[in-house]
């Protein structure tokens, strides 16, 4: 920025008027006398300050005033009669301060701001802060004609810093979902996470516009990610923004704030467990936010956090990540009768049990609580352990609620290593194929056996080949979802491989169980069940076959942004200013 040129040397004196009450300030400016009062003298102040307010009455919220030159201080005590809020103030002029007594004598209203940097464009920037922060509120500018002589430079450049914001605000101010014909405009918050690229795939196979902003790996919120969203929203112009688990948003709500402030609404899809992901975020349940979850079980405990806007969204698959594989049937590593892709839960079973080593009563029970949990049609952690006779007390003198939440944890991965496991064990009679951990190793039998491990897969590079050169795909689902499914009975029947599912609730209104997909209700019955597809070829591809068929049509990531998109539509068309 270029130097400012120096702000004219004078001179104040205070004159008094009838009373003694101070009426003018006479600058003596190179040798001539200004009068800072000028002819309508505090009057004139007042007037040019409420004229100023009542230009901004018809926003909602009103605006703030934003006086550039104090004056007399007129026109500042006008205002706090008629408005409680905050009053800034932009002045440097030290002489006529001394000669007013201004700043002492408002010295005792918190509620007036000064604002004095050298740096006229700082110091703008500060009263925009302000404004943001107050919901991009309008501003109500109030200049002293005197002040831009003085100092044209200093003056001038506070004003025009207070335009730009105005111009900004305008920008930003646009209607919501305005035209129904229009296709709807995104702004994706990205963070590394695998959903993302579908998400993108998805949009751009739809024609949707999209803009990514990156927030980063680490904290939230800060001013480098909130200005990258402010200048995408200008420019971009979108009619809501999008993240996945709440990826991107502080705990301390403070981007939830700048969308609200900004009227743009903000869809959250849940990918996973809401309420491990919720259970440290505070003030985040804003009005102008849409949840989405996979599981339509988490549904009730988000409203009760204060969301409105809830909707059930599964999840689905990219048809063209996934797709049949031809030669599948022949040689390969990877070929097998049988087989099972996931983790032991060994490892995390193991840690979380270890968190609750400070509370030994409790540690010493979950274990077997977590065998009964697995078969337990109540579907919440937290409400199984409050009822279990033998946890119930030590789980209720917790200290914290991270101490709790650990618990939970612990119980959840337990229960599903323990049904992993039986579920797997049934796949060993077929020498089956397990790709996943090290610790499968120890978990199923070692001398004699007949079974391979592969290390874990990679979803995007090797998942779509492993698939299709299974005969049969067992999946066993996290009992974090015991009424959900997995990503998995959709991306094999993708990729024109046959799965074998547990029965889930919500598995129903997906697909019809026996036509479109094999499910097995207890582990027990899992032998019996591959032994009898892998006898039959021909009624696992007529399975597999519909089971794709109903995928391609109803369980993409097409699919699903089209039904986020309209949900997003009817809940905040035509979404009014915000100001």
């Amino acid at each position: 920025m270029a130097a400012l040129p120096p702000p004219s040397p004078y001179a104040a004196t205070a004159l008094p008027g009838p009373g003694g009450a101070l009426a003018d300030v006479g600058l003596t400016v190179g040798g001539r006398t200004w009068h800072l009062a000028g002819r309508g003298g505090g009057q004139a102040e007042r007037d040019r300050a409420l004229a100023a307010m009542a230009a901004v009455a018809a926003v909602p919220g009103g605006g703030l005033p934003v006086f550039v030159g104090a004056g007399l201080g007129a026109g500042i005590r006008a205002v706090r009669e008629i408005s409680a809020g905050p009053i800034f103030v932009c002045d440097r002029e030290a002489a006529i301060d001394a000669a007013t007594g201004l700043r002492a004598a408002l010295a005792g209203d918190a509620g007036i701001h000064f604002f004095d940097d050298p740096d006229p464009a700082r110091a703008a920037a500060r009263v925009a802060d302000a404004a943001r922060a107050a919901s991009f509120a309008a501003l109500a500018v109030i200049a002293h004609p005197v002040y831009a002589r003085l100092d044209p430079g200093w003056y001038g450049g506070v004003t025009a810093g207070l335009r730009a914001y105005a111009a900004f605000r305008d920008r930003v101010a646009y209607p919501k979902f305005a035209s129904r014909q229009a296709p709807a405009r995104v702004l994706l918050l990205s963070r590394p996470y695998f959903l993302y690229r579908e998400i993108e795939a998805a949009l751009a196979r739809l024609g949707l516009p999209w803009r990514r902003v990156a927030t980063g790996s680490g904290q939230t919120g800060e001013e480098g990610v909130v200005a990258a969203i402010l200048a995408a929203v200008a420019e971009f112009q979108p009619d809501f923004a999008l993240t996945v688990n709440h990826l991107g948003l502080d705990r301390e709500g403070r981007l939830t704030d700048l969308f609200a402030s900004l009227g743009l609404p903000l869809a959250s899809w849940f990918v996973d467990s809401p309420r491990l992901i919720l259970h440290d975020y505070a003030a985040l349940a804003s009005k102008r936010t849409m949840v989405f979850s996979y599981d339509a079980d988490a549904l009730p405990a988000l409203q009760d956090l204060g969301f409105v806007h809830t909707a059930w969204l599964p999840l689905a698959t990219d048809p063209d990540r996934f797709r049949p594989l031809a030669g599948a049937a022949g040689p390969h590593p990877w070929r097998a009768r049988a087989s099972f892709v996931g983790a032991s839960m060994v490892p995390q079973a193991g840690e979380a049990l270890g968190k609750l080593a400070p509370y030994p009563l409790l540690a010493a029970h979950l274990p077997g609580a977590a065998a009964g949990f697995a078969a337990s049609p109540e579907k919440s952690a937290r409400a199984f352990l409050a009822a279990h006779p033998a946890c119930a007390g030590p789980f209720a003198a917790l200290p914290t609620a991270e101490a709790r939440l650990d618990a939970e944890l612990a119980l959840t991965w337990e229960a599903t290593r323990r049904y992993r496991l039986a579920c797997v064990r049934g796949l060993l009679p077929f020498s089956p194929l397990i790709a996943g951990d090290a610790a499968w190793e120890t978990a199923l039998p070692g001398a004699g056996r007949d079974w391979r491990r592969l290390p874990e897969l990679h979803y995007y590079d090797e998942l779509p080949g492993f698939y299709p050169r299974s005969d049969v795909n067992l999946n066993c689902t996290s009992l974090q979802m015991k009424g959900a499914v997995n990503q998995r009975v959709f991306d094999v029947p993708a990729a024109g491989g046959f799965v074998l599912t547990d029965a889930r609730e919500q598995l129903a209104a997906l697909f019809e169980p026996g036509r479109e997909m094999a499910v097995y209700a207890d582990p027990a019955e899992i032998p019996d069940m591959v032994r009898h597809y892998l006898a039959h070829p021909g009624a696992r591809a007529r399975l597999a076959e519909a089971g794709r068929a109903r995928v391609l049509a109803e369980h993409t990531y097409d699919r699903r942004l089209l039904r986020l998109v309209a949900a997003m539509k009817k809940a905040f068309g035509c979404v009014p200013k915000a100001w």
